[in-house]
């Protein structure tokens, strides 16, 4: 009787909008996001443009793989209710703002830690094969942004110096929504309306849940620990040395103009991957990194 009540009570809490599951379900790995070390020093403007284009550099190559994941299912019934590339798409926003710090050559340019590539190979996992989870990485990076990124961009560009007319701050740029409360509001009734049963939402929720998740672990353990393998292998001129192991750097040819390389297409990039060697002392690199979980964490605040 007991089991029976219980399985009663969680069908009638499954039972609530995703929109407000999914914030209830991420409500203490949202606290975790909230908590990192950036979230204050980030505040204080206590961050440095170097740190500040390798944070772009890894949001390009996570919203470029979401992004391959999106047009791929935008037809799909389990995502094609929330398909807004106009309004929230981040790549080319990227891409501008890494031109500006990079120079033409930004591709060749830019890296991609490993951290951020086990983010970008489960965007590519949960969109090849479970597109119903799909809905889940969307709504804690774009709301995120949408809310959340608003505050930082200001912060930003104070602390940094940059352009008043913009340059540098694209990806905080949402050209395609002018009223961002109302777009929200249309993004989860869109949401709320998708067709799931009890046990595909838990799984949605779960799915939320390790978006967060991921986000965190890109500036934290796993950056933390490639990072102090490096520094144990010993030190060049008071810098970490970087292995392809490690911390690699893509050399994306002109088939990535179209989108990020599949196949044995994306196995010859990674291997084409070269060294590079970060400037900043290890405990500013996880803090810089950190802002990937820090948009979240005030974006969802904000949702």
């Amino acid at each position: 009787r007991n089991m029976e009540t219980s399985q009663t009570h969680s069908s009638e809490s499954l039972s609530k909008d995703l929109s407000e599951l999914m914030k209830e379900a991420t409500k203490e790995v949202h606290e975790q996001a909230e908590n990192t070390p950036f979230m204050s020093n980030f505040q204080k403007g206590q961050v440095s443009l170097h740190e500040f284009k390798l944070v772009t550099a890894s949001l390009y190559f996570i919203y470029s793989a979401l992004e391959e994941e999106i047009e791929r299912n935008k037809d799909n019934p389990v995502y094609a209710p929330v398909y807004f590339p106009v309004e929230l798409h981040r790549k080319a926003a990227l891409e501008e703002d890494l031109q500006y710090f990079y120079g033409s050559n930004w591709r060749e340019e830019i890296p991609c830690p490993e951290a951020t590539q086990k983010y970008v190979d489960r965007l590519h996992y949960v969109g090849k094969n479970h597109p119903e989870l799909l809905v889940a990485h969307a709504y804690t990076r774009y709301l995120g942004d949408l809310s959340g990124g608003q505050v930082l961009k200001k912060i930003a560009q104070k602390a940094l110096q940059l352009p008043s007319t913009g340059e540098g701050l694209a990806f905080f740029t949402f050209n395609g929504v002018s009223n961002a409360t109302k777009f929200k509001q249309l993004y989860r009734s869109r949401m709320n309306a998708l067709e799931m049963d009890l046990a595909t939402k838990k799984r949605v929720l779960e799915e939320a849940k390790k978006a967060l998740l991921l986000n965190i672990t890109v500036t934290s353990s796993q950056v933390f620990e490639a990072l102090q393998e490096l520094v144990s292998k010993g030190q060049e001129n008071g810098h970490p040395t970087q292995s392809k192991a490690e911390l690699r750097k893509r050399n994306v040819d002109k088939s990535y103009e179209h989108g990020p390389a599949t196949g044995k297409e994306s196995e010859r990039t990674n291997r084409r991957h070269t060294d590079i060697i970060p400037t900043t002392p290890l405990v500013r690199w996880l803090l810089a990194l950190s802002f990937l979980a820090t948009t979240v964490a005030v974006g969802l605040f904000a949702m």
